[in-house]
């Protein structure tokens, strides 16, 4: 497998896990703004959206999303957390954890625009940003094992934590929501994820 990845993007969860898992794989890294990659490849000839991730699971063939990308990877591993039976209650939950997930990455995501409109740079940071960190904060609460599923550590704790540490460099204070810091902390200091930051260069 190669994962087409942008430093500190939502690819990065992607990557944690593919860490986690020990599966092979490879890493592309692609500047979003030129659409290239590392190799000099146009980027948008593996995914016409030009968004990352991408994830190559055989020569010319492509998944994108992070529904996708996160769930194939589950599906490919050991880890049962990571690959619950297709027609399972718990399957679906986590394609409803990442789905909310991609909620938060939305809210949160909008403010790199760098032409983003004031009033509506006003109502992400008034209303709909804290609606989602509120809605991430109840979810952890009613799980009550530190993390969004029964399983424990899944690739939605991955995505959700990724999507939390962009509050720092858009200047986001989460301390209102205590049980996300504690997610984003304890994802962060797993060493599937330290690696995934070794190896995308953010430390």
């Amino acid at each position: 497998m190669k994962l087409y990845y942008t430093p500190g993007a939502c690819s990065l969860a992607a990557h944690i896990i593919l860490n986690e898992t020990g599966l092979p794989h490879s890493l592309e890294r692609v500047d979003l703004k030129t659409r290239q990659t590392a190799s000099g490849d146009d980027y948008l000839k593996v995914n016409p959206r030009g968004a990352v991730p991408a994830l190559e699971i055989a020569p010319g063939t492509v998944l994108t999303q992070n529904v996708a990308v996160l769930t194939y990877i589950g599906q490919q591993s050991g880890h049962a957390a990571f690959h619950p039976a297709p027609d399972s209650l718990a399957f679906f939950r986590l394609l409803e954890a990442i789905g909310f997930c991609e909620d938060v990455h939305s809210a949160l995501g909008a403010l790199f625009a760098p032409d983003l409109p004031d009033v509506t740079r006003e109502r992400l940071l008034g209303t709909l940003i804290p609606r989602r960190l509120n809605q991430a904060e109840a979810m952890l609460a009613a799980c009550g094992n530190g993390h969004v599923l029964p399983a424990g550590f899944t690739q939605a704790d991955a995505l959700l934590a990724v999507i939390l540490s962009w509050a720092t460099p858009l200047g986001i204070d989460l301390s209102p929501w205590p049980r996300a810091c504690a997610l984003r902390d304890a994802v962060f200091a797993r060493p599937a994820a330290q690696q995934a930051r070794r190896e995308e260069g953010l430390d």
